[in-house]
């Protein structure tokens, strides 16, 4: 016969101030779990959502990274002529060659400076990236010094904001716009026509990197092949989901810190969890004497107590998750390991991470509780009636 959870619940509602101090000790480590894995949910959404499954990268062979690539411009147009690239709006190859720099600009609030990407591209590099939205102003002219940014560019750094000029390359540029990424790698860019970074650069001649848009994603792969295998070209094709799928590598401090932090504070959530029910065990030696006495098995009061254990704990994960609630969508940056420049990302509570959080809050109940189970099933009868 199985203890009723109208007991359990009677207990913890008892036992008010041990259950709350229990409670928040868990909720703190849930918490923290939780701010470590919408970090990393953030990061990986900001570089896998910006890879086109259509879309092939071009770099030079051997290169890692557009800001490493570079290749001579003379070979573009034989990419163009390439099969399988779909086309534009005006019936043209859609494919766009373009340069990517770096360059310093300061932050809105006085903290310093930061590396920030510069992509100057052609036409078609907006039209390759249908997600991105313009929210503000209007999208470059080409062959003018202007320059759209990303949202997260506008309000975390400097002369960002539409009419503001920043100085870079060779002079001033204007800027005109403001877009929506979607919350992918983009956020962290500023956008301008090619020629003119080009030649702000002094990189005439060249390209860092080309885009080519396929018509499907079967057609994709066979473009990327015929790039790589091209004896002409001596370049290298790589799918774009591919290519921002490699750089999810930046997460990889905060990983291994959030692991690190994770395992040590569900290993005192266990012994926080562990004392309350030992503390209960040693209050209520007569009562579960005398449920015994009545009847219940030792499995029962072993289960009891377990769940009220893991009660315990989902009262904690509820409590920890709605804390952070409010954090969600909160940006942050960090340094991408292959641009050198900080990559904008928010965090991002998925139902994925609450759920994974209830899970580590479960486990860390039902460890805390094993124990001093075990102990109240084990007690003896009439020791525990003298008591």
């Amino acid at each position: 016969m199985a203890i009723p959870i109208s007991y359990n619940i009677r207990n913890l509602r008892l036992r008010k101030g041990l259950t709350v101090m229990t409670a928040l000790g868990i909720a703190l480590t849930v918490t923290t779990a939780i701010f470590l894995m919408a970090l990393i949910a953030g990061l990986n959404r900001a570089f896998v959502s910006s890879g086109n499954p259509n879309n092939v990268l071009v770099l030079r062979k051997g290169s890692e990274a557009e800001l490493s690539g570079g290749f001579d411009a003379s070979l573009y147009p034989t990419l163009t002529t390439l099969p399988g690239i779909a086309k534009d709006s005006r019936g043209q190859p859609m494919t766009s060659a373009e340069w990517v720099v770096v360059i310093v600009l300061p932050r809105k609030n006085g903290t310093g400076e930061v590396n920030v990407t510069v992509r100057g591209m052609m036409p078609d590099g907006l039209e390759l990236r249908p997600s991105t939205k313009l929210v503000e102003g209007r999208w470059f002219q080409t062959g003018q010094r202007e320059i759209v940014v990303s949202k997260s560019i506008r309000d975390r750094f400097s002369h960002a904001n539409i009419g503001d000029t920043m100085e870079f390359g060779k002079g001033s540029w204007k800027v005109v716009g403001v877009f929506d990424a979607g919350g992918s790698a983009y956020e962290s860019e500023v956008w301008g026509d090619v020629n003119q970074m080009a030649a702000d650069f002094d990189r005439q001649g060249g390209y860092s990197s080309a885009y080519l848009h396929a018509t499907d994603p079967i057609a994709a792969e066979a473009l990327k092949n015929r790039v790589s295998d091209d004896q002409r070209l001596k370049l290298e094709g790589v799918l774009e989901s591919d290519y921002y799928a490699k750089q999810t590598s930046s997460g990889t401090p905060i990983k291994v810190i959030g692991y690190v932090v994770g395992i040590i504070m569900a290993i005192g959530s266990i012994f926080a969890a562990m004392n309350t029910m030992y503390a209960a065990v040693a209050y209520r030696g007569r009562e579960i004497a005398t449920l015994r006495v009545i009847g219940f098995s030792r499995p029962a009061i072993l289960t009891s107590f377990v769940l009220e254990s893991l009660m315990l704990a989902l009262l904690g994960a509820v409590v920890g998750i709605l804390l952070m609630l409010p954090f969600n969508g909160y940006q942050t940056g960090t340094s991408n390991a292959v641009t050198f420049s900080e990559v904008v990302f928010g965090l991002r509570i998925t139902p994925q991470v609450a759920l994974a959080a209830l899970i580590f809050a479960l486990v860390m109940g039902f460890f805390g509780g094993l124990a001093p189970a075990w102990h109240a099933a084990r007690q003896n009868i009439l020791n525990a009636l003298r008591g």
